[in-house]
C-alpha cells in the first residue's frame, strides 16, 4: 500500500469530518439510511441496466485496489531500459536465437514482453514488431479503461439520484404539512441529505477512482510503448548504446539509464 495514498486519504477525510464537527455538534443528523439506499440503490440499478454486470463488478472491485502502489513506478521504467540493453548485448554476441531462454523467463512474468520477444526471435523486422505491438498496446488500453468509463458514469448518476431523493423527500414533507409544523425543518434536512450523499459519493469516491484507474492505465501504456521500442531495436539488431539513447528519449532525464555508469559498477 502506498504511504502517500494513505496519508492523502486519511488527511482528506479528517479535514472533511473536522469541518462538519466545527459547524455543528449534532453530526449524527448527517446519517440517514433511507437517503443512502435511495442514492446508491438507484445509481447501481441504472448502471447495471447501462452496462454488462461483469464489467460493473470489475469496476467496483478496482476501487478497493487503488490504495495499493501502482505496478509501474519511475524506477521500473529505468530497469526496463537496462533489461533491453542487456538483451542487446546478448544479440550482439550470440545472435537473436540466444534470446529464446530470456523469452521464456519474461513470458512467465509479463505476457506483453513475452509476446514481443517471440516475434523478435521469429525474425520479424523492427517495423513489423512495432505495428503488431502498437495494436496490442492500444486495444489493451481500451479494454482496461472500460472500468474507468463505468465509474465516471456512476459518478455522473449519483447526483441525479440525489436530486430524485430530495424531490421524494419534499413530496413526503409537503404531504405531512397538515401535521406538526415544527417537524418541517427536520423533514427538509432529511430530504436534502440525498443530494449531499449524491455529490459526496460522486466527487469523493467514484470520480477520483475513475481518474486514478485512467492514470495508471496511461502509465502502463507508456511503459509498454517504451518496451515495444526496445524490442523493435532488438529486431533490427541495433547496438546497445543506440538502444540506450533511443529508449532514454522517452524518459525524464532524471531517470535516464546510464550505460557507462552501470559498466563501472
Amino acid at each position: 500500500m502506498s504511504f502517500a495514498t494513505i496519508i492523502g486519504i486519511l488527511g482528506g477525510i479528517g479535514l472533511f469530518v473536522g469541518a462538519i464537527l466545527l459547524s455543528t455538534d449534532n453530526f449524527l443528523m448527517f446519517l440517514d439510511l433511507p437517503s443512502f439506499i435511495m442514492v446508491i440503490g438507484g445509481t447501481f440499478a441504472a448502471t447495471f441496466v447501462s452496462y454488462e454486470p461483469r464489467y460493473v463488478m470489475l469496476a467496483l472491485k478496482l476501487i478497493g485496489r487503488l490504495v495499493f502502489a501502482p505496478k509501474v513506478a519511475r524506477n521500473i521504467l529505468t530497469a526496463e531500459v537496462g533489461r533491453i540493453i542487456k538483451w542487446g548485448y546478448t544479440v550482439q554476441k550470440n545472435g537473436i536465437p540466444a534470446l529464446e531462454q530470456e523469452s521464456k523467463k519474461a513470458a512467465r512474468s509479463d505476457r506483453f514482453i513475452g509476446f514481443g520477444m517471440d516475434m523478435v526471435i521469429s525474425g520479424y523486422t523492427g517495423q513489423e514488431v512495432r505495428e503488431i505491438l502498437t495494436n496490442t498496446i492500444e486495444t489493451t488500453f481500451v479494454r482496461n479503461t472500460i472500468q474507468a468509463r463505468i465509474l465516471r458514469e456512476i459518478a455522473a448518476t449519483c447526483p441525479a439520484f440525489g436530486m430524485i431523493g430530495t424531490l421524494i423527500g419534499l413530496i413526503i414533507m409537503l404531504d405531512n404539512m397538515g401535521g406538526d409544523p415544527t417537524q418541517l425543518g427536520a423533514g427538509l434536512a432529511v430530504a436534502l441529505l440525498t443530494t449531499l450523499y449524491g455529490v459526496i459519493f460522486a466527487r469523493m469516491i467514484f470520480l477520483p477512482a475513475a481518474n486514478k484507474i485512467q492514470q495508471r492505465e496511461e502509465i502502463v501504456r507508456f511503459r509498454n510503448y517504451l518496451v515495444a521500442e526496445g524490442l523493435c531495436l532488438l529486431a533490427d539488431r541495433k547496438s546497445p548504446r543506440y538502444i540506450q539513447d533511443r529508449m532514454n528519449s522517452f524518459l525524464d532525464p532524471a531517470i535516464h539509464y546510464n550505460l557507462d555508469k552501470m559498466m563501472r559498477k
